[in-house]
């Protein structure tokens, strides 16, 4: 038998989410609650992402909470390492260690409705009860690995770049890269210089904008830990820069065409042959998928040991890879370049809410719904931290969260103040915010933009975005409405 932990709330994942809600709670001066995470550090998708190139795509002082800014960001654009240090060093200042559990993989959350409490199960074989249960586990941590013909025979290396094999010597090899997501255009520059052959196996082109990175200067890091105000004024500066591409995004294809031009002509001016800019030029609208943003990519393309196979894989054999045309390229390992499972990252939680009823089982069948991304109907005191439709396609999803932590303590001192020991969602305000969304969405990019993305779930309906300013969602969950939630006292 495993050990059994009581709290008052558990919190599952120490990623943004998790520390935010962490933090959250202990400046409520809250300390009943326990972290539960299943590696053997914070950190969340930073600290699982070392692939060579590993950097965010939304500018550092925007990327960081509010409440805990950095002067001391190397560049606009952090790379991985300084990311995963600034996790671990807010951890550190609130004093969060000593509240996780690491190694504990969550299996199983069970709502017993006779004492009110969630009966979480870990594969550890521990038990951990408690009255509200947190989810900051994300969207981007199971790595979607596409099930090539023949793979299982392959005798080099394979590894998707969430599980990058720092083991394995890259140079003087023949590689082949799957996909050309997020991550593909981050790490292929950094190893096109190493590798003898560099095959790039690309289903759908990405548009890829220049990035505005640079060295933040050293007088700019000095002036930002002397005046903290004039960091924060950088900050809502670009704020306010990032939430304007909220308008080309939902419903305004005009300045998406104005923005597709300066991607078209980041192409024209780095690809040198003809025949592989063709190859590289999207056939959709931009902003339907994921814009990426580089400015290191499209030159390594050029490179002599690099090619771009659009054709497809048909075959994998023990030294080989084959395209649908039939040609043949020797490799000696396979790199998934493929992202990460996202609409249906949550439908393999074992969730039990009221009436024994299976969250990822409702989710699987009916898709994903919530109130505000955060609660569930029949799923009382559960709430979920960059739940579906709070991702953003423009602005830095940490503002999100931090509006979301605010949101749930409040939700809990609503339930303390009426001494219920439950609370949940009306089954039609969860219908009515889902009808808005998705009303909102059918005029969006994602949309009409002529392209199936990640952001879709299997039946097409977007499960992902949040569509359009992030100023909205802030006023939307600035105040808890009591009249939405039913109480158990």
């Amino acid at each position: 038998m495993g050990n059994r932990t009581e709290a008052e709330v558990v919190i599952v994942g120490t990623g943004f989410s998790g520390l935010g809600m962490a933090i959250q709670l202990r400046k409520e001066g809250r300390d009943d609650f326990v972290i539960l995470e299943k590696a053997d550090d914070v950190g969340g998708t930073w600290r699982d992402n070392t692939y060579p190139g590993c950097a965010c795509d939304i500018q550092s002082h925007m990327y960081s909470f509010s409440f805990e800014q950095n002067p001391g960001w190397s560049r606009s654009f952090s790379p991985q390492p300084e990311i995963y240090e600034y996790m671990r060093g807010v951890a550190r200042k609130y004093d969060l260690y000593r509240s996780v559990h690491f190694g504990q993989n969550v299996t199983a959350a069970r709502w017993d409705a006779d004492v009110n409490r969630w009966f979480i199960t870990t594969a550890a074989g521990d038990e951990f009860v408690c009255r509200f249960l947190m989810s900051g586990i994300g969207a981007l941590h199971i790595p979607h690995v596409p099930e090539l013909p023949g793979i299982e025979r392959f005798q080099g290396a394979t590894f998707h770049s969430a599980q990058w094999d720092h083991d394995f010597e890259l140079a003087g090899k023949k590689v082949a890269v799957v996909g050309t997501g997020a991550s593909a255009v981050q790490f292929v520059p950094k190893i096109a210089d190493d590798v003898t052959e560099l095959n790039i196996f690309q289903r759908t082109p990405p548009w890829i904008m220049p990035k505005p990175d640079y060295s933040m200067p050293e007088w700019a890091r000095r002036v930002f830990a002397r005046i903290p105000l004039a960091q924060r004024a950088y900050r809502h500066l670009l704020y306010w820069i990032l939430e304007v591409r909220a308008v080309g995004f939902n419903g305004k294809p005009g300045l998406m065409r104005l923005a597709q031009k300066i991607a078209k002509r980041n192409i024209d001016k780095n690809v040198k042959d003809r025949q592989l800019r063709r190859k590289v030029t999207p056939d959709y609208v931009l902003g339907c998928k994921r814009v990426l943003i580089s400015n290191d990519y499209y030159p390594a393309l050029n490179r002599d040991n690099v090619s771009v196979i659009s054709e497809g894989i048909s075959e994998v054999k023990e030294h080989s890879v084959v395209d649908s045309d039939g040609v043949e390229r020797e490799v000696d390992a396979i790199i998934f370049g493929t992202g990460f499972h996202v609409t249906d990252a949550f439908e393999h939680l074992d969730i039990t809410g009221v009436d024994g009823v299976n969250l990822g089982k409702l989710w699987a069948a009916e898709g994903m719904q919530t109130h505000l991304g955060i609660t569930v109907n029949g799923f009382p005191n559960l709430f979920f931290l960059l739940g579906p439709n709070t991702g953003l396609g423009h602005n830095s999803v940490v503002f999100m969260i931090e509006q979301q932590i605010r949101y749930i303590v409040e939700a809990i001192r609503f339930a303390d103040s009426r001494d219920a020991e439950a609370i949940d969602v009306r089954a039609e305000v969860q219908d009515r915010f889902n009808a808005d969304i998705q009303r909102k969405l059918a005029d969006g990019i994602w949309t009409k933009g002529g392209c199936t993305s990640w952001y879709l779930d299997a039946k097409g309906v977007n499960r992902t975005i949040w569509p359009g300013f992030t100023w909205r969602y802030w006023m939307r969950t600035r105040k808890l409405r009591g009249s939405d939630f039913q109480l158990t006292r």
